[in-house]
């Protein structure tokens, strides 16, 4: 005597939802497909160029300095004893350079934020 015959096994699948989104970016991301290659390259792309255009104003703000101290009458201007380009130089650009740093990552901030939005399931 054979015991109770089991029902063979068989095997569910669940359909296709109507509207559902067909492309996972998440996905795509995680598995470095050619569309989440292109999203990673995007997010790189839009931090390189905030960095470079921060560092060009940087740069150019400091760059300026030099020309703006040869003026003969603001580089004899003295502050509480202390001649203003070395004023500026000692004292004002530090504040300048961590505004500018805060302001990098708030934006990169954002950028990153964006990116998640989109890859967002």
């Amino acid at each position: 005597m054979t015991g109770p015959q089991r029902p063979q096994r068989e095997r569910v699948v669940l359909a296709q939802r109507r509207g559902a989104r067909q492309v996972r970016t998440r996905t795509e991301v995680v598995e470095q497909t050619e569309l989440g290659a292109a999203m990673i390259g995007g997010l790189i792309r839009a931090q390189l160029g905030l960095a470079v255009r921060l560092g060009l104003v940087v740069l150019a703000v400091v760059g300026a300095l030099p020309v703006l101290f040869g003026i003969d009458p603001i580089a004899e201007t003295t502050v509480l004893g202390i001649r203003l380009p070395w004023l500026a130089l000692g004292v004002l650009a530090f504040p300048a350079l961590y505004a500018v740093g805060r302001l990098y990552v708030r934006l990169a901030q954002r950028n990153e934020d964006d990116f998640l939005e989109l890859a967002g399931d």
